[in-house]
C-alpha cells in the first residue's frame, strides 16, 4: 500500500503541478478554461465554477486543461472569440504551453527550496574513508581516517572540493594539506590519470589518487537566501544531467533498456517512502524536472511539440494547415504510442528479471 499511495501523491502532485501553469497563465491572459481534469477517461468527480469543470478522471496517468477554441476548426461564437485560445496572437499562445513544464521546473526548486530551507545542506565531509594499496595515496603516505585542509594552497571545506581539484590536476604532481589528529602534514602525490567510466557508463580518463570518502555527513543550516541560491543550483544541475541522459539514449550510450514508466516509477516511489519523506520529496523533484524536460520534446502532441508549430507559425506568418496538423499529430501519437509500448515492456521485464533493475536516484 506503501508504494500505491507514495506513486499516487508523487504522480498526482507533478501532473496538478504541470496543469496549473498552463490553467494560472491562460486565465491570466482572459482565455476561456472549460475543464481542468486530473487524469484521462470518465469523470469521477468534480465541481463546476465559474464557467471551468475542476474535476478527477478514471486514468491518473495524466491529465489536461481543455481551453475555448484550443481544438482545430473549432466553431466560436462572435461574442466568444476575444476568450478563445485559437484567436490569440502566437505568443500568447506560447506562453500557455510553456507555462505547463516552466511549472514542473519551479516545483522541483521550490520542493529544494523548502528541504535546504527546513533540513538543511547535506555536505559530504573531505574524511578520506580506505585508501588503495599501491595507490599514489598510499605511496603518498596519505591513511585512513585523514582529513583534507588544502589542496595546492585551496581551502578544501567538502568532498566534492577534493574530487574537483584532484580532477583538473592533469596527472600533475599536487600539494596537500592534511590533518591527522592534532598534525597537520604537507604531502606531494602525483594523480594517476586512470581510465574509468562515468555515470553513463562512459569511458573517461580521469586523474585518481586510489582514495574515497569515509561517508560522514554534516547539515549546514541555511537562511532562505542560500536557500534559494542552492535551490536554483541543485534544479539547473539535475536539469543538465537529465539533459544529458535524453541525448545519450539518442545516442545510444544508455540502452533503451533504461527507460522506465508507470510500473517503475510507484516501484521508486515506493522505495523512496519507506526510506522517509524527505527521499520521497527529492524524488518527486528529479521526476518534475524529467517530465518538464520530456514535454518540451519537440513531438506533436507534446507541449514541445506545440511550441515547435507556434514557432513555425511565426515565421511563415500563417499556422500550419489543417491537413498538415493532421499529419504531423498522427505521427507524434504513434511516437508517444512506441514509447509507452516500449516503458511498459521495460517495467514487466524488469519484474520478471528479463534486465536489471535500476539503482535507487
Amino acid at each position: 500500500m506503501t508504494t500505491f499511495w507514495s506513486f499516487l501523491l508523487v504522480l498526482s502532485g507533478l501532473i496538478f503541478f504541470h496543469e496549473l501553469g498552463h490553467f494560472v497563465v491562460a486565465r491570466g491572459l482572459g482565455i476561456r478554461v472549460l475543464k481542468f481534469s486530473i487524469g484521462f477517461g470518465p469523470r469521477i468527480w468534480g465541481i463546476i465554477k465559474n464557467g471551468t469543470d475542476y474535476c478527477i478522471s478514471a486514468v491518473p496517468l495524466g491529465g489536461f486543461v481543455k481551453m475555448l477554441g484550443e481544438q482545430p476548426n473549432e466553431d466560436i461564437a462572435p461574442e466568444d472569440k476575444p476568450y478563445s485560445f485559437a484567436h490569440r496572437p502566437v505568443y500568447q499562445r506560447a506562453m500557455v504551453v510553456a507555462a505547463g513544464p516552466f511549472a514542473n521546473f519551479l516545483l522541483a526548486q521550490l520542493i529544494f527550496f523548502f528541504i535546504f530551507l527546513f533540513y538543511g545542506n547535506p555536505v559530504l565531509l573531505p574524511e578520506i574513508g580506505n585508501v588503495k594499496p599501491d595507490s599514489p595515496a598510499q605511496k603518498a603516505g596519505i591513511k585512513k581516517g585523514d582529513v583534507f585542509v588544502s589542496v595546492n594552497g585551496k581551502p578544501v571545506s567538502n568532498w566534492d572540493d577534493v574530487s574537483q581539484y584532484i580532477g583538473h590536476s592533469h596527472g600533475e604532481p599536487i600539494e596537500l594539506t592534511i590533518k591527522r589528529g592534532s598534525q597537520e602534514l604537507k604531502l606531494t602525490v602525483t594523480p594517476q590519470v586512470t581510465t574509468v567510466k562515468n555515470i553513463f557508463g562512459e569511458e573517461i580518463k580521469r586523474p585518481l589518487i586510489g582514495i574515497t570518502a569515509a561517508g560522514k555527513l554534516r547539515i549546514e543550516k541555511v537562511n532562505p537566501i542560500i536557500a534559494l541560491k542552492l535551490s536554483v543550483e541543485r534544479t539547473w544541475e539535475l536539469t543538465k544531467l537529465t539533459w544529458q541522459g535524453f541525448v545519450k539514449i539518442i545516442e545510444r550510450v544508455v540502452p533503451l533498456s533504461a527507460l522506465g514508466g508507470p510500473i517503475m516509477i510507484a516501484q521508486m516511489a515506493g522505495q523512496q517512502a519507506e526510506q522517509g519523506m524527505l527521499n520521497l520529496f527529492y524524488f518527486m523533484a528529479l521526476l518534475s524536472i524529467n517530465l518538464g524536460l520530456l514535454n518540451l520534446l519537440p513531438i506533436p502532441v507534446l507541449d514541445g511539440g506545440h511550441l515547435f508549430f507556434f514557432t513555425i507559425e511565426a515565421v511563415i506568418g500563417r499556422p500550419l494547415t489543417a491537413k498538415q496538423m493532421q499529419i504531423a499529430q498522427q505521427v507524434g501519437l504513434l511516437l508517444l504510442g512506441s514509447l509507452m509500448l516500449l516503458v511498459f515492456y521495460n517495467d514487466i521485464a524488469r519484474l520478471l528479471g528479463l534486465i536489471p533493475s535500476l539503482p535507487q536516484p
